[in-house]
């Protein structure tokens, strides 16, 4: 069972904290194929970017697992699980967080990083994190 370490942000902080972790977790050691970001609301720039060029293209690299891959929490059923995923919870849609949170801490093989509203996280995992 993953562990879950909870990182409180704002909807407006939530990446940013996110983009921290992620950091963290690179300078520790812990190789980039290891590391899934998910976001609720926007899209991570570097999502945003690599969409432009299209789908498949997007998934290959996600395949391919050299680096760290953003993607929307709406996508989690499609992202394969990895070490260690980190939850943006960004905004995005009402019940967007409670959708994909289950499925993210599913996904994460040792680590779940959620970054966001502390209550609302509670409630969605139904425990004191």
């Amino acid at each position: 069972m993953p562990q879950i370490q909870l990182i409180p942000a704002s909807a407006e902080g939530a990446l940013d904290a996110a983009e921290e972790a992620v950091d963290l977790l690179l300078d520790t050691g812990r190789a980039p194929g290891d590391i899934l970001v998910l976001t609720t609301g926007d899209p991570h720039p570097w999502a945003a970017h690599e969409l432009s060029f299209g789908e498949a293209a997007y998934w290959a690299l996600h395949d391919a697992g050299d680096d760290v891959f953003y993607a929307d929490a709406a996508q989690v059923q499609r992202a394969a699980g990895r070490p260690v995923v980190v939850f943006a919870a960004n905004g995005g849609p009402a019940g967007a967080t409670a959708a994909a949170l289950p499925t993210a801490f599913a996904r994460a093989g040792a680590l779940l990083i959620v970054c966001g509203d502390a209550q609302q996280i509670n409630a969605v995992l139904g425990t004191g994190v």
